[in-house]
């Protein structure tokens, strides 16, 4: 399956990345922000939230919250199995995408097209066509990292770290856990309608990070929310006071600010720096530098595996 559908890459958890990501598979309408909490205040200045993005560091052992929906019932919900490897955070982004239904959000040609031609189809059919699918490989492999060498790919062992993404996303009036790793959705119950709809993923995400021993900090929480600047604009027209009109052009501001910085952090990301890379160790070769500082180096990486190690 991996070697049909091509190589995916590693990307990184960011929402400016997540953000690009789905510009460049030609959604409208949509952004990606990180939650810092799951306190309300910080769901409260998102809303509206079309879907969670949970990023943990995956167990073997990891039992479902809910009940998997196996049967003709899920036709209603866009599922896909994970078929590949590194494929995870865009099956993530797409899992909340493809069951999103809000006006705010446009999926754009290339992912409609892709839906209505998974109609019909079970969750593995599904998973091999949308790792086989160039407009999303290309977007996703898009930010892939610039290396001097190639990698023998291997399976995790069981001493390393192996995160995960998977999806909390509202549809009809019930919660649901999208795990590309599972059999099927996870139906976690009942949630509250409206933009309340996350009242009832927040103690599901929190007895997950519960899970965990005390101080670890591997874990991620993006939300997918409507384009800000957009919802901003909206409100604008309806400024009912002067106070109000700079508080929404100010937060507009900011939001023009953040995607410059987003574009300028994305653009240093695909850049590739090899050559720059390659002549500056050329230099400290010739100046008798880089054998003192590889050893330097050598010395720092065995004192931090030593303190890990004790730790």
């Amino acid at each position: 399956m991996a070697d049909s559908a091509g190589n995916w890459c590693l990307i990184e958890s960011d929402p400016g990345v997540f953000t690009e990501l789905i510009k460049q598979f030609g959604v409208k309408g949509a952004q990606v922000e990180e939650l810092w909490s799951l306190d309300d205040e910080y769901f409260e200045n998102l809303k509206p939230i079309h879907g969670l993005i949970f990023l943990f560091k995956w167990v073997q052992d990891d039992e479902p919250s809910g009940t998997i929906v196996e049967d003709n019932t899920n036709d209603k919900i866009f599922f896909a199995k994970q078929v590949i490897n590194n494929a995870c955070a865009t099956q993530a982004i797409l899992s909340v995408l493809l069951n999103c239904k809000h006006s705010d959000i446009s999926l754009g040609p290339n992912l409609e097209e892709f839906k209505n031609f998974c109609q019909g189809m079970d969750a593995n059919i599904r998973g091999l066509l949308l790792s086989n699918s160039n407009v999303i490989r290309e977007a996703h492999n898009s930010f892939s990292r610039q290396t001097l060498f190639e990698y023998d790919s291997r399976q995790a062992s069981k001493d390393d770290d192996v995160f995960h993404f998977v999806s909390y996303v509202p549809i009809d009036g019930r919660l649901y856990e999208l795990d590309g790793l599972k059999e099927g959705p996870v139906d976690l119950g009942p949630c509250p309608p409206g933009d309340q709809w996350v009242q009832a993923a927040k103690p599901i995400i929190q007895k997950r990070i519960n899970k965990y021993n005390e101080g670890e900090i591997h874990f991620n929480l993006m939300a997918i929310v409507s384009d800000r600047r957009l919802h901003y604009l909206q409100q604008l027209e309806y400024a009912f006071d002067a106070t109000e009109y700079e508080r929404l052009e100010a937060l507009i501001n900011a939001e023009i600010r953040k995607s410059e910085r987003y574009r300028m952090e994305n653009i240093r990301r695909k850049h590739n720096y090899l050559p720059l890379i390659m002549e500056l160790l050329k230099i400290l070769a010739k100046e008798g530098k880089l054998v003192p500082l590889y050893q330097r180096a050598k010395e720092r990486a065995l004192e931090k595996e030593s303190k890990k190690n004790k730790a």
